[in-house]
């Protein structure tokens, strides 16, 4: 049995995440469907992890498992001529037969997109916030964020985690012409986190939380303490990393 990455991206705009549901829209069975439709058999795809309904990717791999040794050039030119125009595969990368391409991440970094002025064309990308932002105070308290480890307060609850532990690595906030982003690297990350962070955060720029309430926030492990959960669309994944030694 032979072991393939998939490295692709996708816009979520019209997708109801990554992973397969009954009666919607995904990217996972978009791809599964491509390679089975291809390969002329039954393909399943592993993702690195789950992006929900409308979340974007710039950088995602999934794995897949293959009986005979297959042409990566030649499959990466077919899948791109049988999959939607909004995904795109970038390279099809020959790894070990255990490597996983969930498991074996290292690190994973998301952008948040903020728009401070209307903008028809980032309509779709971004998240149009009215509200002057305070970013020295934001970037200040994202430090305090790498020196917890439990983010309860950020999860969806209700979910399957088993632990709800994360190393931060990154968390910092910048001004980029006409677009605020929060940029953010993780071991791992929680349903819904990243977008309840910058929720949280929004109400630090607009001064309605101080530096004491922030850390109660967090060290409370109560969802309901946090801000609100901020539009999918402004949220894209942006890179993932993997030991080198995985890959043939």
């Amino acid at each position: 049995m032979h072991r393939y990455f998939i490295k692709f991206a996708y816009s979520g705009t019209s997708y109801h995440g990554w992973q397969i549901q009954e009666n919607a829209h995904t990217i996972q069975a978009e791809l599964g469907n491509a390679l089975s439709n291809i390969l002329s058999t039954e393909i399943k795809v592993t993702g690195a992890g789950r992006t929900d309904t409308g979340v974007h990717a710039k950088e995602m791999f999934a794995h897949f498992d293959s009986i005979t040794e297959l042409n990566q050039d030649d499959l990466c030119y077919k899948l791109n001529r049988f999959i939607p125009e909004d995904i795109v595969v970038y390279n099809i990368l020959k790894v070990k037969p255990d490597a996983h391409a969930r498991f074996d991440a290292l690190k994973r970094t998301y952008n948040y997109f903020i728009t401070k002025d209307k903008n028809p064309f980032k309509h779709e990308f971004s998240w149009h916030l009215h509200y002057d932002l305070d970013i020295d105070k934001m970037n200040e308290f994202s430090i305090e964020l790498m020196k917890y480890k439990d983010f309860s307060s950020f999860c969806k609850s209700h979910t399957d985690t088993k632990t709800n532990l994360c190393d931060i690595f990154v968390a910092r906030w910048e001004n980029k012409n006409d677009l605020l982003v929060f940029e953010i690297t993780a071991n791992r990350f929680l349903r819904n986190m990243v977008r309840a962070i910058v929720g949280t955060m929004v109400d630090v720029g607009r001064g309605k939380i101080n530096l004491e309430e922030f850390k109660h926030i967090i060290e409370s492990k109560n969802r309901s303490d946090a801000g609100m959960s901020v539009p999918a669309k402004g949220l894209f994944l942006t890179k993932i990393e993997y030991p080198k030694e995985i890959f043939i």
